[in-house]
């Protein structure tokens, strides 16, 4: 993990830890992995889970991913003339 990921996920983490002081850091990362629908072991949960869920875990269902919203669009024939490279920015 990058030094500026990982300065991110201790932004991110620290005022959901403080909601929750009575969890260890293990049991934490636990509760967001059950949160975000990962089964797996805690050693495979990526950073990339990890920063998207606590950016995203307040947010309505129907909000946007951080980052993706720069490339929607609402209408499919300019997304496909967009990425043939027909349209240009």
């Amino acid at each position: 993990m990058k030094y500026h990921r990982l300065n991110e996920v201790i932004e991110l983490l620290q005022p959901l830890w403080q909601e929750y002081p009575e969890l260890n850091l293990a049991q934490l990362l636990r509760k967001l992995a059950d949160e975000a629908g990962f089964k797996g072991d805690l050693c495979d949960l990526t950073d990339d889970t990890l920063i998207y869920h606590l950016k995203m875990r307040n947010s309505p269902t129907e909000a946007a991913i951080p980052g993706l919203q720069k490339d929607h669009e609402d209408d499919f024939k300019t997304a496909l003339l967009r990425a043939r490279g027909i349209i240009k920015d």
